[in-house]
């Protein structure tokens, strides 16, 4: 689980910020909503931002979004971009270095990310791990004369010299430790399960943009408790859909299309050489009944992914990326998620996931203010956040909790309306 993620000189954050996902002393949905990993931290499963457009909310998902891409980047060439965005609106940002640090838990274990880069190197990666009060450095490197030099300290895993040294020769100075690791046969613990918390339980950032239907065709049609789950909810919701029915089918191709696929190397080559042999490709098909009472009684009718509006489709993706999260104990962050989405079925897609006990979390920006309306009854008020942007296009990050007097306002919701928080068009 996330801790905290500190940011410098990011997109619109220029200054320093820190979002955390640490829990107040509230005691409302502990049960549910708080996941206690020690004596002595508590972490909310649950975070949702306000601010106006442009403000920079969809920034920070971004810079969540980043390191798990970074971790696995593997560019062509030592000249190929990092892919960071530096602030812009002034004249020295854009050539000083990018900031990361995460705080995250692999099951009770404790790690610190830190990660200093600009577009075209990287100048300090350096992954700790606590097993007292004081961190544990695991590995170390840092940008020497043009080149990475890589530490890895022997009292958290023990290397050979010689793994050590391919690890320093596969470390370009554009990507991460984690990539020339895994081109290195060694046994490394301790970092491989960090390495495999964030490939496994981070999620990619759902943009309103983000064409979610094909992810959730592949995953109906792999699991069928996935389906009755989304079957049930459409249900309540006041959908129509009594059954979903989603299947992988094989399309005959020309000999020219079967030369173009298996010289695209973004394939897995295992499914390559099946294309090779079989001529086919695999294909999502996905049907929704919908069952309506007319003169006639009950009727059952088939429609296809192509017949459903937008909003059903992106309940369909939404609501899949949920029940994965929860089931894979993942971060998973949703920029807009009312997007398409009536405010109610909103309110019972949060219910649904904030009732779940797990160690899933789940980071929103939302317009919806109606939800504020909820703080206390489903939300909790540390869970609450706001972005802000000066005159100078920098992004001011803060959370409900820093203001005085919350718990006396009647109505949340128009104390934002009215600009106590700030976060609104001035």
């Amino acid at each position: 689980m996330i801790q905290e993620l500190k940011i410098k000189n990011v997109l619109s954050f220029k200054n320093e910020v820190t979002f955390s996902f640490v829990a107040s002393n509230d005691q409302f949905a502990e049960d549910s909503q708080v996941v206690k990993i020690n004596d002595s931290t508590r972490l909310l499963r649950f975070g949702v931002l306000y601010g106006y457009n442009a403000s920079g909310k969809s920034n920070l998902l971004y810079a969540f979004d980043f390191l798990p891409r970074f971790w696995s980047y593997k560019p062509d060439g030592m000249d190929e971009p990092t892919g960071v965005v530096p602030f812009k609106l002034d004249a020295v940002s854009p050539n000083e270095p990018s900031c990361f640090e995460l705080i995250f838990f692999v099951g009770n274990v404790k790690y610190w990310y830190q990660l200093e880069l600009d577009r075209n190197q990287v100048y300090l990666e350096k992954l700790s791990y606590y097993k007292s009060a004081q961190p544990t450095m695991l590995f170390e490197r840092k940008l020497v004369d043009g080149h990475s030099e890589v530490e890895i300290n022997p009292k958290g895993d023990k290397i050979s010299a010689s793994a050590k040294e391919l690890i320093n020769g596969y470390c370009l100075k554009n990507i991460s430790f984690f990539v020339a690791r895994n081109q290195v046969n060694a046994s490394l613990p301790l970092i491989d399960a960090a390495k495999n918390w964030m490939k496994e339980q981070t999620m990619p950032a759902v943009f309103p943009t983000t064409y979610l239907t094909d992810y959730a065709q592949r995953k109906t049609a792999e699991n069928k408790d996935l389906t009755k789950y989304l079957v049930n909810f459409l249900h309540e919701a006041d959908f129509n859909i009594t059954n979903i029915s989603s299947d992988i089918v094989n399309r005959q191709i020309s000999d020219d299309e079967v030369k173009f696929r298996i010289s695209d190397e973004s394939i897995p080559k295992d499914e390559r050489e099946r294309i090779k042999k079989e001529k086919t490709i695999s294909l999502l098909h996905t049907s929704f009944e919908h069952t309506v009472e007319n003169e006639n009684g009950r009727e059952a009718y088939q429609m296809n992914r192509g017949d459903e509006s937008t909003g059903t489709l992106r309940t369909f993706g939404i609501e899949t990326v949920l029940y994965e999260a929860l089931a894979s104990n993942a971060f998973l962050p949703i920029d807009e998620i009312e997007t398409s989405q009536h405010s109610k079925l909103l309110e019972m897609m949060l219910y649904e996931y904030l009732k779940t006990h797990s160690r899933s979390q789940l980071l929103v920006t939302t317009h919806n203010d109606g939800l504020l309306d909820l703080v206390d009854d489903l939300i909790r008020k540390d869970s609450v956040w706001f972005t802000e942007k000066d005159k100078a296009g920098v992004t001011d990050l803060y959370k409900l909790t820093d203001f005085r007097g919350v718990n006396r306002l009647s109505s949340i919701r128009e104390a934002y309306r009215n600009k106590r928080f700030g976060a609104t068009m001035k």
